[in-house]
């Protein structure tokens, strides 16, 4: 049985979600960001049981198409910006998320827009520039370094992009000590 589960954001997520669905009976065959396939499968009462469980940990069971379509465009985002590097300028967002969810783009940017009252672009930006904070705090890479790494054609672009989501420059967020980054599942 396929549960697809809202908030897992990390690989913390990842090991919660398999300890709670195990504490309840349920053996994981596999598990990733957004969702878990477990046996035998679950009865009403036992999806009942596991989304309860889970709630109290931050987690969501999520059962219509729509949300499932956007939790999983989320997931592969936040997996692609804050997991792999972003270096090869030739990733087309659009042509990665309909290759992996097996659907035209437009219906998935519509189905996201409507949920999430921002469209995937923004949300892509939004989780960007999370890193590039993340990267700026911990001083081990230059700015030109993470441009590329981010996959920004150069350095300005970065910091204008910055500056448009932040109102700060890069090197003002980084000398302000503001560190007030915020959880990946709520930007």
């Amino acid at each position: 049985m396929n549960l697809a589960i809202k908030n897992m954001v990390c690989d913390r997520c990842i090991m919660v979600v398999r300890q709670q669905l195990e504490n309840t009976g349920f053996q994981v065959e596999e598990i990733s960001l957004g969702g878990a396939k477990i046996q035998p499968e679950a009865s009403s009462e036992q999806l009942s049981a596991i989304s309860s469980s889970l709630k109290v940990l931050g987690f969501e069971l999520i059962d219509n198409e729509k949300d499932r379509i956007v939790q999983r465009v989320k997931d592969l985002v936040v997996e692609k910006v804050h997991y792999s590097d972003l270096a090869d300028a030739h990733l087309s967002f659009s042509d990665y998320l309909s290759d992996q969810l097996n659907k035209d783009y437009t219906y998935i940017s519509r189905m996201f827009s409507e949920s999430e009252d921002t469209t995937i672009e923004k949300f892509i930006i939004q989780q960007k520039i999370a890193k590039v904070k993340e990267l700026l705090e911990y001083g081990e890479l230059n700015l030109n370094e993470i441009a590329f790494k981010m996959g920004y054609s150069s350095s300005a672009h970065l910091s204008a992009q910055f500056k448009s989501v932040t109102s700060l420059t890069p090197s003002q967020f980084k000398s302000s000590g503001q560190g007030q980054r915020e959880p990946i599942d709520k930007i």
